[in-house]
C-alpha cells in the first residue's frame, strides 16, 4: 500500500506535542509492515537542527492563495533509523519562524493563510514528485484543508481521482477557527462555507472542514472517539461527529520503546528491566530525590507529574490534593512542567513551605522527565480530559504505577485495581471517574494504602512493565483502517 502522512510537525525535524511523536513513528512502523510511505512537513527554521541531512531538489512551484501566488521550494530527509522519505516545503516568509505556530503566546495572524499554503503545497508534491498515492493520511486543523481539496477541486483529475483520505484528529480543542474573510484564501467556493461544512459560529473552521470532506475520520484513542461524540468532550462539533460516527473510530497512540527503555536510558543513575527492577529502580528513587532537594528516603512514597500546568492535564486537582495532603500525609512528590502562572505561584508556594515533601521545577528537562518516570513510585494524571496520553505509558514501562482520571487514552491504557483485577492478572494502576477532588484523593489513597502492601504493589509493577504499548500493535490497526477507507473510497467511484 502507498501511503502519504502530513502533518504541522514531526520528531525530529519540529515538534509542539504528541502530535509530533505520532507523526514521526507511525510512517516508520508502516515501512516496516512492508508498506511504501513517505512523510510531509513545513520546512521550519528549527528542522535544520534535527541532526539529518536536507537536501532541496531543485523543484519549484506555484499555488494560489486568495488572489495571489506563493511559490514554494521541495527539500528531501528521510527519517531515521527508516529508508522513509521526508519531504519538506520550504517558504520561508511562512515557515522561517522561531515558533512553529506563535509569538510570545499569541498565534501568528497569519496562521490560516500559511497552512492554506502547505495543505495546497502538499497535493501539489503528489503530481511533482510522482507519487502514486493510495492514502492521504492528514493530522489536525494545520492539514484538514487536505481532504477538502481532494473532494472539491482535484475529483476525476487523473492520479488524484483514487486516492482516499484519513483524517485524525489529535485534540478536539485545537480547532483552527478563523475569521470567515480567511475563506477567501481557501479558494473555494463560498457555498461551502454554511452550517453543514466550513462555517462554525460565523467562522471559518479547518477541523470542521476536515470531519466534513474526508472520507475516513479518527482519533487517538478508542475512548476518546466516543467522549467527543457528547457535548461534554465535543467541543461543540459532536453534531458533525455523530452524523459521521459510521466513518470514525479510535487507535491508541504507540510509545516510542527506543528512546522510552528503563533497560537503556541514558538519563537514569541506574537501568534496570521487569527482571531488575525491584533491585535498581530504588536507586533511581534516591537520585530523583537528590535532584528535586527532597529527602533521601527509601520508605516514603514519591508521586511524580511531568506535564502542562493546565486545568486539562488536571493540575487544579493536583494542587488541591497536595495543599490538603502536605501537612498530614507522609508523601513527596516531584513536579515537573510550564503552564499557566496561577500554578506555577501555587507550586512555588507549596515547595517553600514544605520543602522536605514538595520537588517543583518548573521548566522542561527531557532528561528530568526520564528520572521522575523512573525514581516516582506513583504518577499521576487525573486529567480532565486526555485524547490519548504517553506518560501512563512510559509509566508503565518504568515500573511506575499510575494514578489516572478514567478519560480518553487514560481508560483505554489503565486497567484499576481491586479484587477482581487482581485475580484476573490485569490491575496496573488505579483510576477515578468524578472530576472531583475528593474521588483523585480517594484514588490516590487507595495507591498508597496498596504500596504498603508489596506483593501486591510489586505485582502491579509487574503487570505493567510486561505489557506491550509499542507502535507495533497500532500501525496493524492503522493499515486495516488504511485499506477499508481505500475500499470504501473505491467502491464509491464505481458505484
Amino acid at each position: 500500500m502507498k501511503i502519504l502522512v502530513t502533518a504541522s510537525e514531526a520528531v525530529p525535524f519540529s515538534k509542539t506535542g504528541g502530535l509530533a511523536d505520532v507523526c514521526g513513528a507511525l510512517p516508520t512502523e508502516l515501512a516496516r509492515l512492508g508498506h511504501e510511505t513517505s512523510l510531509v512537513l513545513p520546512a521550519h527554521r528549527n528542522s535544520w537542527s534535527c541532526g539529518l541531512p536536507i537536501e532541496p531538489m531543485g523543484i519549484d512551484f506555484i499555488v494560489p492563495i486568495g488572489s495571489k501566488t506563493v511559490t514554494g521550494h521541495l527539500l528531501k530527509s528521510t527519517l531515521p533509523g527508516a529508508d522513509v522519505p521526508v519531504y519538506l516545503i520550504q517558504q520561508d516568509h511562512y515557515f522561517d519562524r522561531d515558533e512553529l505556530y506563535q509569538s510570545d503566546g499569541s498565534d501568528y495572524i497569519d496562521n490560516c493563510e500559511r497552512f492554506v499554503f502547505f495543505s495546497r503545497a502538499v497535493l501539489e508534491a503528489i503530481r511533482l514528485l510522482d507519487l502514486q498515492v493510495d492514502l492521504v493520511h492528514a493530522n489536525d486543523w494545520q492539514t484538514a484543508l487536505v481532504p477538502a481539496y481532494l473532494k472539491l477541486e482535484y475529483r476525476g483529475i487523473p492520479r488524484y481521482e483514487q486516492i482516499a483520505s484519513l483524517y485524525t484528529v489529535h485534540n478536539l480543542a485545537y480547532q483552527g477557527n478563523f475569521w470567515h474573510w480567511d475563506m477567501l484564501l481557501t479558494g473555494l467556493d463560498w457555498k461551502y462555507f454554511n452550517w453543514r461544512q466550513m462555517e462554525f459560529h460565523g467562522n471559518l473552521n479547518l477541523m470542521k472542514t476536515g470531519l466534513v470532506f474526508a472520507d475516513a475520520i479518527n482519533t487517538v484513542s478508542p475512548t476518546y472517539a466516543q467522549e467527543i461524540q457528547t457535548p461534554e468532550y465535543g467541543c461543540a462539533l459532536e453534531g458533525i461527529l455523530q452524523h459521521r460516527h459510521n466513518t470514525l473510530s479510535g487507535i491508541l497512540n504507540g510509545m516510542d520503546i527506543v528512546h522510552w527503555n528503563p533497560a537503556d536510558d541514558p538519563h537514569l543513575a541506574s537501568t534496570y528491566n521487569v527482571d531488575t527492577v525491584l533491585e535498581n529502580k530504588p536507586i533511581c528513587k534516591a537520585a530523583l530525590q537528590k535532584v528535586m532537594g527532597l529527602p533521601e528516603r527509601a520508605d516514603v512514597p514519591l508521586v511524580g507529574f511531568v506535564g502542562r500546568l493546565c486545568e486539562q492535564k488536571g493540575v487544579d486537582l493536583v494542587t488541591k490534593v497536595m495543599q490538603a495532603w502536605a501537612e498530614e500525609t507522609d508523601l513527596q512528590w516531584a513536579i515537573l512542567g510550564t503552564g499557566d502562572q496561577k500554578f506555577h505561584n501555587q507550586l512555588s508556594t507549596l515547595a517553600e513551605k514544605y520543602p522536605d515533601r514538595v520537588g517543583v521545577k518548573l521548566a522542561f528537562s527531557a532528561a528530568l522527565s526520564h528520572q521522575i518516570e523512573a525514581g516516582s513510585d506513583m504518577f499521576m494524571m487525573p486529567s480532565r480530559y486526555e485524547p490519548c496520553g504517553l506518560n501512563q505509558m512510559y509509566s508503565l514501562a518504568y515500573g511506575t504505577v499510575p494514578v489516572v482520571r478514567a478519560t480518553g487514552g487514560l481508560a483505554d491504557t489503565i486497567t484499576n485495581a481491586d479484587e477482581q483485577t487482581f485475580t484476573a492478572g490485569t490491575a496496573n494502576g488505579f483510576s477515578f471517574r468524578e472530576y472531583s477532588e475528593a474521588a483523585f484523593s480517594e484514588a490516590l489513597r487507595r495507591a498508597c494504602d496498596m504500596y504498603c502492601d508489596k506483593p501486591r504493589w510489586n505485582q502491579l509493577i509487574d503487570t505493567g512493565m510486561r505489557q506491550d504499548w509499542s507502535w507495533a500493535a497500532s500501525a496493524k490497526q492503522y493499515v486495516k483502517l488504511y485499506e477499508a477507507t481505500v475500499a470504501r473510497k473505491n467502491q464509491a467511484i464505481h458505484a
